[in-house]
């Protein structure tokens, strides 16, 4: 556990939808309609009631964030958001992933939400880079912090073990421990 100016960061090797916060955030499509990895595990775990909610919706752009209920998952909501494909770094992959996150978060702050848990968006069928991936995730989280503050715990919850040790890593260095 990080502590950065009073938001408490933790680092999570497991499963996203075993998770008991206010709210996970999936790493979905620009439909909201389910997908495979991190959207698939959500929208199975949580049931037809998140499927209904996102329907309503009617989709998402790439680096917003929608909120829905989280269904049957211990978390309250689900807060999904687009990150991009990655294609090499100049189609502006770097600021719609810094968007996700941070959009994320001030849509949690909005509805009072006070823990919340990320997985490594873009970083599985899209592409992205995870060393990247990962600063980008601990800036916009850190920055988000400094400018607004009001969340209480940050959570990065990561399937596997190399992207476990990547945030590991990084956050030890980005926070001094």
């Amino acid at each position: 556990m990080y502590d950065y100016k009073g938001t408490r960061i933790h680092l999570v090797e497991g499963d996203i939808t075993n998770m008991a916060v206010d709210a996970v955030v999936n790493a979905a499509n620009n439909t909201l309609l389910g997908g495979g990895g991190v959207d698939g595990a959500i929208h199975r775990a949580g049931g037809p009631a998140i499927l209904e909610q996102c329907k309503k919706i009617g989709g998402c752009p790439t680096g917003e964030a929608r909120i829905t209920t989280a269904g049957n998952m211990p978390s309250k909501y689900v807060i999904h958001t687009v990150g991009p494909i990655y294609r090499g770094g100049s189609n502006n992959e770097a600021k719609l992933l810094h968007n996700a996150y941070y959009n994320s978060l001030m849509l949690a702050k909005e509805y009072g939400l006070k823990t919340i848990a990320f997985p490594s968006i873009s970083t599985g069928a899209y592409g992205y880079p995870k060393q990247e991936a990962c600063e980008i995730a601990l800036d916009a989280v850190t920055q988000f912090i400094d400018e607004v503050g009001g969340i209480d715990e940050v959570y990065f919850v990561l399937f596997s073990r190399d992207n476990y040790e990547i945030y590991k890593k990084k956050l030890g260095l980005k926070l001094g421990k």
